[in-house]
């Protein structure tokens, strides 16, 4: 199991079950979302996440069809990432895990748009 939360704690949550596949997301969309080069998510089963305080907290922002993000409305942390056309699988940003994650990212998504100021 692993347990995470929100900058500020007003949102945390458990994971019971396992992380099915780790990826750092390039896109532009995750870029500007997180402020930082790439966003690393675990994608988990969507029935395997849960809110065990603060569900009143989460905002939910529809960035394009058919992704919907979600981040604590008090301090703005990221939380996770879900697609429509996957209702299965959510992924829960890997920063915002309080249980040391000791696995490695294994994908790497939209690397083409890496910014340039990176090595």
């Amino acid at each position: 199991m692993y347990k995470g939360s929100c900058l500020c704690g007003a949102v945390r949550y458990e994971i019971q079950g396992q992380v099915l596949r780790t990826s750092n997301c390039w896109c532009t969309m995750c870029q500007k979302q997180h402020g930082a080069a790439v966003a690393p998510y675990a994608s988990v089963a969507f029935g395997a996440l849960h809110i065990v305080q603060g569900l009143e907290a989460i905002t939910r922002y529809a960035s394009s069809p058919p992704v919907e993000r979600t981040f604590c409305a008090v301090c703005g942390s990221n939380l996770t990432w879900q697609s429509a056309s996957e209702r299965e699988h959510i992924g829960v940003a890997l920063g915002s895990f309080d249980t040391p994650y000791q696995g490695v990212v294994t994908h790497d998504l939209h690397f083409d748009s890496k910014p340039g100021w990176l090595p």
